[in-house]
């Protein structure tokens, strides 16, 4: 969950090179005997951005390890201790470059709303689109008659889709409000937008109902958020947190490395940049959560995350097609 707001990039940076430290303590009450875990902290390597380092430290050292994809092609690692311990320390360090997928968007291009729902609705001997597994309904996004109701304001038939999902991000910024500890991640969608408060969850959540149940693909984004400190304030270590937003799927937008994902942060009312770094996308938060685990023992525990994000470089555009066109 993001408290600041993403640095203004310029609109000529092309690539931004953010390392990540991403640190998670549990203590227990009473030994835990037996333990295990799956954790989602390894960022995406794909057209838009690709990963250069990546390390995860577990403390104590896991009896059993080991990494696989899943069905999403999110990175997932699995460990297991069979020792008793009273702690558990998973620290996970990135360094990612991070292109800018979207420098070149134009909204009013691409399909209508109503043309992609046309290619997403079943119809027998069809081709499958892979897209359409996230057209329906998921744990943390039931499909509700008032989520349509809000979003057909905007998903209209004859309106491009890029241009009416933007429009969509803009309006839940401007009616919800950004409120920390409001909810936690069992607070039902339906009583976030009856609230109209919220935590960045929530926004991806409450706006992939939306356009579910408008017949439109949407899919939750995890990730890291570069974030500044206000004015006249140094940058605390450990100050920022995980963040999330959605990407609707726009095919025939013209822009390869987006590869037809079009990325919104709610949140932030914006089209991420260069200054948002992908983990995982799912359905929803139940598919991309960064620490999940089953244990034996324990008691009552505590629970500390610290994230740290750094901006190591920027490139422009035009820096970018030097070095790549040589």
């Amino acid at each position: 969950m993001s408290l600041l707001r993403p640095p203004v990039s310029t609109p000529d940076v092309g690539i931004a090179r953010l390392s990540v430290e991403h640190e998670t303590l549990y203590h227990y009450d009473h030994p835990v005997e037996q333990s295990q875990h799956v954790a989602c902290l390894r960022p995406l390597s794909d057209g838009g951005q690709r990963l250069l380092s990546f390390d995860m430290v577990v403390e104590p050292t896991p009896t059993q390890h080991s990494v696989r994809r899943d069905s999403h092609g999110n990175s997932r690692a699995y460990f297991a201790m069979h020792a008793a311990h009273a702690d558990l320390r998973v620290l996970a360090r990135s360094e990612v470059d991070v292109w800018h997928r979207y420098q070149s968007l134009d909204a009013e291009r691409g399909p209508t709303c109503g043309e992609v729902r046309e290619r997403l609705a079943y119809c027998a001997k069809a081709p499958f689109e892979a897209a359409s597994e996230f057209l329906y309904a998921s744990p943390f996004v039931p499909l509700h008659p008032e989520l349509r109701a809000y979003g057909e304001a905007s998903l209209r038939d004859d309106r491009p889709l890029a241009e009416a999902a933007i429009e969509l991000m803009r309006r839940i910024h401007r009616d919800f409000t950004y409120a920390p500890a409001s909810t936690d991640i069992s607070t039902p969608i339906l009583e976030v937008f009856g609230r109209r408060q919220g935590v960045c969850q929530d926004f991806a959540h409450l706006m992939l109902g939306c356009l579910r149940a408008c017949g439109l693909a949407g899919r939750y984004v995890s990730g890291y958020l570069l974030t500044l400190p206000p004015p006249g304030e140094a940058p605390l270590v450990g100050a920022d947190a995980s963040h999330a937003w959605l990407s609707v799927w726009v095919p025939g937008l013209g822009l390869p490395l987006a590869e037809e994902w079009l990325d919104l942060d709610p949140t932030n009312d914006c089209v991420p940049g260069v200054h948002h770094v992908r983990v995982a996308h799912g359905r929803d938060f139940g598919d991309v959560t960064p620490l999940r685990g089953v244990i034996r023992g324990g008691g009552q525990h505590t629970l500390v995350v610290r994230v740290t994000t750094r901006l190591l470089s920027e490139k422009t555009t035009e820096a970018v097609l030097r070095t790549t066109t040589g």
